[in-house]
C-alpha cells in the first residue's frame, strides 16, 4: 500500500490527528537555555541546539547525567566544556533519565558536528507530558535567538 493511500485512509478514518502525528513522528521543542527535546511515545531525546554549539565553540568535554536519575524540569543535569567556556545542561522536563549518548564521552565534538541529531545528550521518560506545552516551538525559539542579536 502506498503512503498516499495509507495517509488518505487515516484521514478518512480521522485517525491522523496532531496527537497521532506527534506519537509517531515526535514533537521537537526548545528551551530558552538552548536545549532541544524531541518527544516520542513519552520519552524525550535532549540535546544542545545548533545555536548553542556555535556559541560554545569546539566542545572538548561532556558530563552527562546517570541513568535512572530522577530530575526536575530546569534542573542542571550535566555540563559541556569547550575551548571558550563551560555551560551547564538543563533538563527541559521532569522525569527519569533512561539513556545517555555514551559516544560523546569519547568524542564530545560530535555536538559540534551534529548537535540536533548524532550529538544528542540523554533520553528521559517524562513524568508529565503536558510540560512539553510550556516549551518553545521552532518559531518562538528563532525569535528568541534573533532577540539575542544573532
Amino acid at each position: 500500500m502506498s503512503l498516499r493511500i495509507l495517509t488518505q485512509s487515516f484521514i478518512r478514518q480521522r485517525v491522523f490527528t496532531p496527537a497521532f502525528a506527534a506519537r509517531f513522528y515526535g514533537t521537537k521543542k526548545f528551551t530558552s537555555s538552548h536545549e532541544w527535546i524531541d518527544v516520542e511515545d513519552g520519552v524525550g531525546t535532549i540535546g544542545l541546539t545548533d545555536y548553542a554549539q556555535k556559541s560554545l565553540g569546539d566542545v572538548v568535554f561532556v558530563e552527562l547525567p546517570e541513568v535512572d536519575t530522577e530530575v526536575e524540569a530546569e534542573e542542571s543535569v550535566g555540563a559541556v566544556e569547550s575551548v571558550k567556556a563551560a555551560s551547564e545542561i538543563y533538563s527541559p522536563v521532569a522525569g527519569t533519565i533512561v539513556g545517555i549518548n555514551e559516544g560523546l564521552l569519547e568524542k564530545p565534538n560530535t555536538i559540534n558536528k551534529s548537535p540536533e541529531t548524532d550529538g544528542w545528550l540523554f533520553k528521559i521518560k517524562l513524568s508529565d507530558a503536558s510540560e512539553i506545552d510550556k516549551l518553545l516551538d521552532e518559531a518562538a525559539y528563532k525569535s528568541l535567538i534573533e532577540s539575542e542579536g544573532h
